[in-house]
């Protein structure tokens, strides 16, 4: 799959999960062995599409012709992760999950933006 279509993916799925955040009911019994298995299941290729996203940005950043920083792209993949698994078990403030769901939003769009940039040849 190509980065472009990587990028929208995982700007589907964090949206997805900021949804499915506001809307659940918590909390959440972080012992609950069902609800774990549940959880480990659901999130299996959530998790498997933020790695293959971090596989193909990392390498869509190195050639440095990009204004998005290799470590930006390693802290929106570790924000995505923690988007998914805080979407579950909402053990986190709704202040923090927003502004997790914002910067991943502001990194995925620089990319685009400059998938946009090397498409047009600028």
């Amino acid at each position: 799959m190509s980065i472009k279509s990587l990028t929208m993916n995982l700007k589907e799925l964090i949206d997805e999960r900021m949804e499915t955040y506001l809307i659940t009911e918590g909390p959440i019994d972080k012992k609950d062995h069902n609800f774990f298995e549940k959880v480990k299941a659901e999130t299996a290729p959530m998790f498997s599409l933020a790695n293959d996203w971090l596989d193909e940005a990392e390498q869509f950043v190195k050639n440095r012709g990009v204004s998005v920083h290799p470590n930006q792209v390693k802290s929106t993949h570790e924000n995505i992760e923690m988007l998914v698994l805080h979407s579950y078990y909402l053990d986190v403030e709704k202040k923090r999950f927003k502004e997790l769901h914002q910067s991943s939003h502001y990194v995925l769009d620089m990319i685009l933006d400059d998938i946009k940039k090397k498409e047009a040849g600028l």
